[in-house]
């Protein structure tokens, strides 16, 4: 693995190499993942795993013509030979008006901001066994549990460089800590499994073992004998750990290239209501610790908080600046980079607003569905029908009562989001994080 500062040494060399052979503008990105981990099943240590990969890509624009080109070999030698052939490939790529660097004005130049995303304690493979071994014991220690899939501790590292021939050039690295078990309960067909993880920047800030074990155990124990449910329409609550996917879907929907193609069912909603008035969609890349700050987007622009849903009204697409040209729009600082061209996302992402408890959102329901689990993709990006299987708890009451498999839940998403009512509980633990979730009048489908 390079250093940060060999890194952007590397990249800037390569830039610098293909505007010599002729291209009128071009960056290049540097990407390192290095990975350890053990997994234990039934007490025993089952595999242990340590991986490390990088690679440098480079893009370059002949006119208003470009490609791209990757290598994982770093070696000068074969860098050489990757600005020859990118060079060739701009040369016979078509041509493309929006094509280009990211604006020089807007280009970063202040100092990144400390985002304390990276722990420079490495564990070492004898912690990680503990640590698995602890929260599988933790998971298989619950009453009714009765086999498992394992458990797992992991440790990353991961660095990014990126320099472009206009005069940005800047590099971080971050790393992440995770632990997780998944556990089975019942017997024979009745065997119903699930599982519980936990992922952080820092060590420190990592959930107890016991805490995600028992949570796992607890979870699988839960889905014992499940059953189905009549058809019909009722309201469906979203555990936080699958609501978080209805925010995916409204993120994909106002990306630039899903814009630009059409490709959105939000495509006229730009400054209009898209959720309802108490709820706040925020995208925070300079959260500290956060499991995807970043100091910079994917073409050298700078990050900041921004209120993508405010009071419910949609502020802006999320553009690169590719995306952005072709709106006549400026780039809004969201482009995410692999080796090749730029794409678009968020950063950390949270919804806010809710005020009542999630006991509260759910005590006026006489018949509803929990759901704790989402199954398949039926979800169409232009349209926003959405079909999706689904397991979980029925409510009869305002209580939780019995398991439930085997349910199809449906609706639009433009109307499940204009319904869409949240629970006070909001708490950080994933990319996109959201409370307790309320739709009501979704069509369930079951016996």
């Amino acid at each position: 693995m390079l250093s940060l500062n060999e890194a952007l040494d590397r990249a800037q060399s390569l830039v610098a190499a293909a505007r010599r052979a002729g291209a009128d503008a071009a960056d290049a990105v540097y990407g390192c993942d290095a990975s350890s981990g053990v997994t234990v099943r039934l007490g025993q240590l089952e595999d242990v795993e340590n991986s490390e990969s990088e690679h440098i890509g480079l893009r370059v624009f002949v006119g208003h013509r470009s490609a791209s080109v990757s290598s994982s070999d770093l070696a000068p030698r074969t860098l050489d030979t990757l600005v020859e052939r990118v060079i060739a490939m701009a040369r016979e790529a078509p041509e493309d008006a929006y094509a280009g660097l990211a604006p020089e004005d807007r280009l970063m130049r202040k100092k990144l901001p400390s985002l304390d995303i990276e722990d420079p304690e490495i564990p070492e493979p004898a912690a990680l066994r503990e640590r698995a071994l602890a929260v599988e014991d933790a998971a298989r220690a619950v009453l009714g549990v009765t086999n498992s899939e394992g458990g797992g501790a992991g440790f990353g590292r991961a660095q990014v460089a990126l320099v472009t021939s206009h005069g940005f050039a800047g590099a971080y690295a971050g790393t992440s800590h995770s632990l997780w078990a998944s556990v089975l309960a019942g017997e024979g067909a009745g065997m119903q499994r699930d599982h519980a993880s936990h992922t952080a920047r820092k060590l420190r800030d990592l959930e107890a073992a016991d805490a995600i074990g028992t949570r796992a155990g607890s979870r699988a124990v839960g889905r014992l004998n499940p059953k189905r449910v009549a058809s019909g329409t009722m309201p469906v609550i979203f555990d936080p750990r699958v609501g978080n996917s209805l925010i995916g879907h409204l993120i994909g929907a106002i990306s630039g290239p899903a814009v630009t193609r059409k490709a959105s069912f939000l495509l006229d909603r730009r400054g209009e209501p898209v959720l309802p008035a108490t709820l706040n969609l925020i995208d925070n890349p300079h959260l500290q610790r956060g499991l995807r700050s970043r100091p910079f987007d994917g073409e050298g622009l700078p990050t900041a908080m921004k209120r993508i849903v405010d009071g419910g009204i949609l502020t802006d697409w999320l553009l690169d600046s590719a995306s952005a040209r072709q709106l006549g729009l400026a780039p809004t600082g969201h482009a995410t980079r692999g080796g090749g061209a730029p794409g678009v996302g968020l950063s950390n992402v949270h919804l806010e607003g809710g005020t009542a408890s999630a006991h509260e959102l759910m005590a006026d329901v006489s018949r509803g569905l929990y759901v704790t689990e989402l199954i398949g993709h039926g979800v169409n990006p232009v349209t926003g029908d959405y079909s999706r299987g689904a397991s979980g708890f029925l409510i009869e009451n305002g209580s939780v009562g019995h398991a439930v498999a085997e349910v199809t839940i449906a609706g639009n998403l433009r109307d499940m989001f204009a319904r869409l009512v949240a629970a006070n509980d909001l708490s950080f633990r994933y990319a996109i994080n959201v409370p307790t979730l309320r739709i009501d009048g979704m069509t369930i489908a079951g016996e």
